[in-house]
């Protein structure tokens, strides 16, 4: 059986705000921190720092909640899978509810949002979809 390490750390994040945490652990690795990289500049999460503890590394990433105690990401999914890659064009990446959401995209410049991903002109895969 195999596991996803992006659909781990998707899950982690979903369930830790569910539980109101305010922090989550996360195995790093270099597609990973630069996810996190994107939900701080985009304002899902508060902050993050990576922790090295011997031979592992980690991503510590702090959860961000509205006034109201509501967690500020509404919903976080996978969307290109191991079974089933999602790779789109330059002209083709979609927008999240219309641009209230965001993209992330591996793509031959690096990972990044849908939105720069559509100024550069480049394509690639949908790593996921937040909101």
């Amino acid at each position: 059986m195999q596991i996803d390490p992006v659909s781990d750390m998707l899950t982690r994040i979903r369930n830790a705000m569910a539980a109101r945490h305010s922090k989550v652990e996360i195995p790093a690795s270099k597609l990973k921190i630069e996810i996190v990289r994107i939900l701080k500049e985009e304002g899902y999460i508060a902050n993050y720092r990576i922790a090295e503890e011997g031979s592992k590394t980690t991503i510590k990433a702090y959860l961000k909640y509205g006034s109201d105690t509501r967690p500020v990401i509404s919903r976080i999914e996978r969307v290109s899978k191991p079974g089933r890659r999602v790779f789109v064009g330059s002209k083709e990446v979609p927008r999240v509810i219309g641009g209230m959401g965001v993209n992330i995209l591996s793509t031959s410049s690096g990972v990044m949002t849908g939105a720069q991903a559509r100024k550069k002109g480049v394509g690639g895969e949908i790593v996921c979809s937040i909101y």
